[in-house]
C-alpha cells in the first residue's frame, strides 16, 4: 500500500519571494501598525457618522459614510499584504489598541466641527504611519507594499485636506 503524502503546514512552508525573512518581518510589523491605525480611524469615523448633529448633519453624515466605507475597504488589502509576507495579521481590539498610534474615539460625541478636527488628525496620523514604512519597503525592493502605501497616502492626505477645508473661516 502506497504512503499518503504528508501535507506541509503553513508554518513549515518556506517563503521565497525575493525578500528575506528579516525584511518581511519588519515590513509586516509596520503594516500591522498601519492596519491598526486604519481600523481605529474606521471605528472613529463610523462612530461620528452615527452621532453627528447640528446644521451640518446631512453633509457630514454623508461624508463620514463615504470615508468609513473607504477605510473599511482598505483594511482587507493591508491585512492580505501582511499575510502575503508570511505573517499573521492582527485582528483583535486589544491588538489594534496596542499597535495604533491613534487615540480611540471619544466616549461622548463631540460637536460636529470637533469631529472634523479629530478626523483630520486621524488621517494625518495614518499618513505618517504609512510614510514611516517606506525605508523598510525600499530596502527590500518590496514594490507591492510600496504601491499599497502610495495608495493609502493619497487617500489620507486628500481626505485630511478636504476635512481641513471645513475648518477654515
Amino acid at each position: 500500500m502506497a504512503k499518503k503524502p504528508v501535507a506541509k503546514s503553513a508554518a513549515s512552508t518556506s517563503i521565497n519571494i525575493g525578500i528575506n525573512e528579516k525584511d518581511r518581518a519588519a515590513i509586516a510589523a509596520g503594516l500591522s501598525k498601519l492596519l491598526a491605525d486604519t481600523y481605529t480611524l474606521y471605528l472613529t469615523t463610523h462612530n461620528f457618522h452615527w452621532n453627528v448633529t447640528g446644521p451640518m448633519f446631512n453633509t457630514l453624515h454623508t461624508m463620514f459614510m463615504a470615508q468609513y466605507t473607504e477605510l473599511w475597504n482598505a483594511v482587507d488589502p493591508i491585512a492580505e499584504r501582511i499575510r502575503s509576507l508570511g505573517h499573521v495579521a492582527p485582528g483583535s481590539y486589544a491588538q489594534f489598541a496596542q499597535l495604533s498610534s491613534l487615540p480611540d474615539a471619544p466616549t461622548q460625541p463631540p460637536k460636529a466641527l470637533e469631529m472634523v478636527r479629530i478626523l483630520v488628525e486621524g488621517h494625518e496620523g495614518v499618513a505618517r504611519t504609512a510614510r514611516s514604512l517606506f525605508a523598510a519597503v525600499d530596502k527590500a525592493s518590496d514594490e507591492p507594499s510600496a504601491d499599497l502605501l502610495t495608495q493609502r497616502l493619497t487617500v489620507h492626505e486628500q481626505t485630511a485636506w478636504m476635512l481641513r477645508s471645513l475648518l477654515e473661516d
